[in-house]
Parts: structure tokens; C-alpha cells; sequence
């Protein structure tokens, strides 16, 4: 077990976890992106079909627009820890 610790350690300090870091940080950004887009075409898709509900869809449509946006700044800030510390 400590073998495994020491390990992390050193691949921890190496270039290729800030490598990784930075990976991570474009792979949640990108996600975000996608997920974003999806629930904006969906809330249009649903406005379309049912106009007379344009205030609850968009009021739930920001809700996880917030939701997806706050996993990927919590996603980002464990990258730049990962690079900085």
C-alpha cells in the first residue's frame, strides 16, 4: 500500500499529470458545451410543441443549464489543483 502512495506521489509531481490536468479541464468544458446545447434544443423543441408553457421549460431549462455549468467549474478547479499544488 505505501508502494501504491509513493507512486502517487511521484507521478502526482511529473509533467504528465499536469498533462492529464489539462486534459481533464478541455474534456469538462467540451462536456459542458454538449450538455448545454442539448438542453437549449430541447427547451426549443418543447416550446415549439407547446407554447403556452414557455415560462416553467425555461425556468427549468436555466436550472440545469446551472447544474451542468456547475459541474464543470467544479471539474476545472480539481484540474487546476492538480496543476498547482
Amino acid at each position: 500500500m505505501t508502494t501504491l502512495l509513493i507512486i502517487l506521489q511521484v507521478a502526482a509531481n511529473a509533467s504528465i499529470a499536469k498533462l492529464g490536468a489539462a486534459l481533464g479541464a478541455g474534456i469538462a468544458a467540451l462536456a459542458a458545451g454538449i450538455g448545454i446545447g442539448k438542453i437549449g434544443a430541447s427547451a426549443l423543441e418543447s416550446i415549439a410543441r407547446q407554447p403556452e408553457a414557455v415560462g416553467d421549460i425555461r425556468s427549468n431549462m436555466i436550472v440545469a443549464a446551472a447544474l451542468i455549468e456547475g459541474v464543470a467549474f467544479f471539474a476545472i478547479i480539481i484540474c487546476a489543483l492538480v496543476i498547482f499544488l
